[in-house]
């Protein structure tokens, strides 16, 4: 069984959805018109996590929580996809790491494109903190939710003026 909520943010809507294990995904642009505030129904693992996790996340864009503590139900992806996405969640808020540099850590530099593809399949960004992943360059790279909020983010977490071409 799975559970949504969609909520209003000072950064706009996000939606959350999550299954018994944790949440599944974070869309933090939700492309429907018609979502509004839908509050979490009562009850059920799912539910509880869902507004766990709109708490935490709330917190982080506010400035006051740099961690989630919110378990993630990474079953959706590739035995590699899963391989990334944790070596990207142990990024330490404010510190920001190349594509070259994940690759290095789930098999050797020449999958660093592959890393590319596996944060562009990311389903639950800002836990899975691909917006911290650079080119080596110094330079912002890509980012699947676009490079404005990366930015954004970047600069909530003190790291963007440290950056070459980060404009």
């Amino acid at each position: 069984m799975t559970h949504a909520i969609t909520f209003q943010t000072a950064w706009g809507l996000i939606r959350i959805t999550a299954s018994e294990k944790g949440v599944t995904s974070i869309d933090l642009s939700p492309s429907d018109p018609a979502a509004r505030q839908q509050p979490a129904e009562a009850g059920g693992a799912a539910a509880s996590i869902v507004e766990e996790a709109q708490a935490q996340l709330l917190a982080y864009i506010e400035g006051t929580r740099r961690e989630f503590s919110f378990p993630v139900d990474y079953s959706a992806g590739t035995p590699f996809q899963r391989k990334v996405w944790k070596a990207i969640a142990r990024i330490p808020y404010g510190r920001v790491r190349s594509y070259q540099w994940v690759a290095m850590r789930v098999g050797g530099k020449q999958y660093a494109r592959a890393v590319g593809m596996a944060l562009g399949a990311n389903p639950v960004p800002i836990v899975v903190p691909c917006h911290r992943i650079i080119s080596h360059d110094g330079s912002l790279g890509g980012f699947s939710c676009g490079l404005p909020l990366k930015r954004r983010l970047l600069n909530l977490e003190g790291t963007l003026n440290q950056l070459r071409n980060a404009q």
